[in-house]
């Protein structure tokens, strides 16, 4: 099938080289426009749109895929599907009908389930034991599209957003190919998804990554594992912002308030509604991350002094 390639963030390029190495046509790539980063705050172009650059494939750019050029120059095109992976703007009815079979979505949980821009974050937050990836036909609604296809993927227990979306981005270019693969055979069957188990997961706020240390010590956990590495977990230390790692319950551990902190020899305790939390890195402001012992010597931390 000739195919136009929709994404933006570096977890979307695995499926993009996956349909670029396989027996289809890639036409051009669409991506959201460049946008400042950095310290300079100059212009930078998406990973899909730097990958298509160095590729020799054309870049899409529009501000709004509603926009007549870019719907002009799709229906110039003529793609027979749109594979579409993390591109981050809403599709409109008017691009959605151009391709012969739609857009097709690479969606990173089971749906019903975890719709929405976090899917990943928020079956780590939940504390989901297993998830997966979903590939279905892209329609006006928010993910509710019928499914072609499904994978799974057991949560691990020190899984944080990243390493699970890492894991899913790799397997889950391989269920769309397979997608894509069986449209162009005629073969593909895309089923409603069920009624019930619908979740919605929006976007985490870098409020939601401040660390709630009056939480139990398992949902402190998968809050900082959530939220790494976006939008990060963070908590004040004397009224500073300071970003945290992972960190690791400790079962039988001392009797702390929630936040105090208590430095041992080899590592720094954290107390929260039950048991303590073993602190992993630190990253004061305008400091490189380092491990929670020597973050605590260089800012001697004095006994009954909390995170907050």
């Amino acid at each position: 099938m000739r195919l136009v390639f929709a994404g933006t963030p570096a977890v979307a390029v695995p499926a993009l080289e996956a349909v670029a190495a396989s027996d289809h046509e890639l036409l051009a790539v669409v991506t959201r426009p460049d946008a400042p980063a950095g310290r300079g705050r100059g212009l930078v172009r998406s990973p899909v749109g730097a990958w298509a650059d160095a590729h020799g494939v054309e870049v899409l750019t529009p501000a709004k895929p509603r926009e007549p050029e870019f719907l002009d120059r799709l229906r110039a095109l003529a793609p027979d599907c749109v594979p579409v992976v993390a591109y981050g703007a809403l599709v409109p009815p008017s691009a959605l009908e151009i391709p012969t079979h739609g857009w097709v979505n690479l969606h990173f949980s089971l749906l019903p389930a975890w719709r929405g821009a976090a899917p990943v974050q928020h079956a780590v937050l939940h504390g989901d034991e297993l998830t997966g990836a979903s590939v279905f036909q892209l329609e006006a609604g928010l993910d509710t599209g019928p499914v072609f296809g499904t994978l799974t993927d057991e949560v691990r227990p020190t899984d944080t957003s990243g390493d699970l979306l890492e894991r899913l981005a790799h397997s889950g270019a391989g269920l769309l190919v397979a997608v894509l693969d069986a449209i162009a055979a005629g073969t593909a069957r895309a089923e409603p998804q069920p009624a019930d188990g619908v979740s919605l997961a929006p976007k985490l706020t870098v409020e939601d990554a401040r660390v709630r240390w009056a939480d139990p010590a398992f949902a402190v956990d998968r809050r900082i594992r959530a939220c790494t590495p976006a939008p990060g977990p963070w908590t004040t230390f004397r009224g500073d912002r300071v970003k945290l790692g992972p960190v690791t319950p400790v079962a039988n551990g001392p009797d702390l308030k929630p936040g105090e902190l208590l430095v041992e020899k080899s590592r720094v305790l954290v107390g929260t509604a039950t048991v303590p939390v073993q602190l992993g890195e630190v990253r004061a402001a305008g400091k490189k991350a380092m491990s929670a012992s020597d973050w605590a010597r260089g800012v001697r931390v004095a006994t009954g002094e909390d995170l907050a």
